[in-house]
This record gives C-alpha cells, sequence and structure tokens, in this order.
C-alpha cells in the first residue's frame, strides 16, 4: 500500500462528511486534502482510542517529531510521507500542524472548559487551523478568505459538538461551556441522560444558533472570487447545516439518539451543492 493509498483508505474508511467533498477536487489537490485529513485522523484516534493518558502523551509526541521530519523532508510514517508533496506545493505552516497537535492534547488536559473563550482556542486548534491549511490547498486570490475559513472552521466543531454532546459526556468531556450550563440551570451530569429536559433543549438551541451565527459570519466573509475554489470547504457546509437543520428539526433530541445523514444524501448534497457553485463561477465569468 503507497503513502496515498493508506491515506485515501483512512479518509473513506472514516465514513466522514469531508470525504464527500474532496470527491470533485482535481488530483493534487484531492491528495494533498486527503493526506491532511489522514493526519487529523491519527492524531485524533491517538486520544479516543488510548485509554492511558501517559501513553497517547508519548504518541502525540511522536507526532511532533514525525512533524518535525516531515519539514526536514525525513517523514517515516505513511501519513507523512503522503504530506510531503503538499507542504512541498503549499503553504503549509509548520505551526499549524503544532497547533492541531496541541489541539488534540487539550482533551487529555481538560474535560470541561469554564467560558467559550476557553473552548473557542480548542476548536481554533482541532477545526478552523485545518480549516486555513484547507483554504491554502483549495487556493484563493483574496486573503479575506482565510476569515472565512477560520468561521467555517468553527461552525463546523461547533455543530459536531452539539451533534456528540452526549457520547462525549459518556466520555467524560463535555464541550459546551460550564458558564452556559450554568445561565440553563443544567448539571453536567445531564448530558449523561437518554432525555433532554426542556432546559437542556434550550441550551442546545442556543448552541445551535451561535453555530448559524458562524456559517453566516463565514459566507459574508468570503468573496465572489474565491467561490470556485473554494467550493470543497461550500460541499462540506452544506452537508454539516444539513446536519445542524435536522437536530433542530428533531428537537434537539441529541441525548436519544446520534443524527447522522445517509451517505446516499451526502453525495446527493455534495454532488448539488458543486453543481451550483459550477453555474454561479460560470455566470462570474460570463455574465
Amino acid at each position: 500500500m503507497t503513502p496515498e493509498q493508506y491515506c485515501q483508505e483512512k479518509a473513506a474508511r472514516s465514513g466522514s462528511s469531508f470525504y464527500y467533498s474532496f470527491l470533485f477536487l482535481p488530483g493534487e489537490q484531492r491528495q494533498a486534502i486527503t493526506a491532511l485529513y489522514a493526519f487529523c485522523r491519527e492524531v485524533d484516534d491517538v486520544v479516543d482510542e488510548m485509554r492511558e493518558p501517559d501513553v497517547a502523551r508519548r504518541k502525540l509526541d511522536w507526532w511532533r517529531e514525525e512533524i518535525n521530519r516531515l519539514f526536514a523532508g525525513a517523514p517515516t510514517h505513511p501519513v507523512g510521507r503522503a504530506l510531503l508533496p503538499a507542504i512541498e506545493r503549499y503553504n503549509l505552516p509548520q505551526e499549524y500542524f503544532r497547533e492541531i497537535i496541541d489541539g488534540m492534547q487539550m482533551d487529555l488536559d481538560y474535560d470541561a472548559y469554564p467560558t467559550f473563550t476557553e473552548l473557542s482556542l480548542y476548536c481554533y486548534r482541532v477545526a478552523s487551523v485545518v480549516g486555513l491549511m484547507a483554504a491554502e490547498i483549495f487556493g484563493y486570490e483574496d486573503r479575506r478568505t482565510t476569515r472565512y475559513a477560520h468561521d467555517l472552521g468553527m461552525a463546523l466543531q461547533l455543530t459536531n459538538i452539539l451533534r456528540d454532546v452526549r457520547e462525549d459526556a459518556m466520555r467524560g468531556r463535555v464541550y459546551i461551556p460550564m458558564e452556559e450550563l450554568n445561565r440553563f440551570g443544567v448539571e453536567p451530569g445531564e448530558l449523561t441522560l437518554p432525555q433532554a429536559s426542556d432546559r437542556l433543549k434550550s441550551l442546545f438551541d442556543f448552541q445551535a444558533r451561535r453555530a448559524h451565527e458562524y456559517y453566516d459570519r463565514a459566507f459574508q466573509r468570503l468573496p465572489e472570487v474565491d467561490r470556485h475554489a473554494q467550493r470543497s470547504g461550500i460541499i462540506m457546509a452544506a452537508i454539516y447545516r444539513t446536519l445542524l437543520d435536522e437536530i433542530e428539526a428533531d428537537g434537539y433530541r441529541v441525548l436519544e439518539r446520534r443524527i447522522r445523514l445517509t451517505p446516499i444524501r451526502k453525495l446527493w448534497i455534495a454532488w448539488r451543492t458543486a453543481r451550483h457553485e459550477k453555474r454561479r463561477h460560470r455566470r462570474l465569468e460570463h455574465p
């Protein structure tokens, strides 16, 4: 198995919505973003699958060393080898890879966040930084596109937090700020219950509205000239925002079941969004 095949299998096996947005990219970009995604999965799996925190920290330290080797031109892991052409071709700063690893380590160091300010740092590291690197791979002309990428990363991560709230709580991790739990009169232990009270549903509605605000802000900041290049991010947003809409339409019953979109529906949303963006780009080129 080549490094590229390893990353492709890692991405496809995850079943993530991100995989569907990669399908509409040219070869070099698709290879680069798939390698980046595989890296994120590798370091995320270290935290999620390791039962011993000290072992997980040592493995994250190994990945920090692998990033050093990558930028020295001598990676050893299949993901590192797959990333080598990407860092040579695109502006993917070494510091961004370190930020992602630091974000994953926050899951070992914190089980809750006092305020949204602290949570924002976590979201920035595990999601917005990935969005910034993705924007570099997709390409842009206007620097404002980096602000779009940052806010879209926040929106996607906040959607994930709402979708996975009970699963995370069962692991002892609470990603809804404690200040906001207190504001709505919710105890952290209530997030592990199989049914949501009205107080919890109000809390979840507050989280959903914040995610929508980040989606709106992201697209307000995306210059028209860069929409076509950034279409994979737009596809991700369409899939995740549909998921968020489904959570709302289901009455925020995220403690009862994990809301999912079927692979066929994700593919349909991806194809429909890609077609829409292609038509929009043609109108821009030929008004």
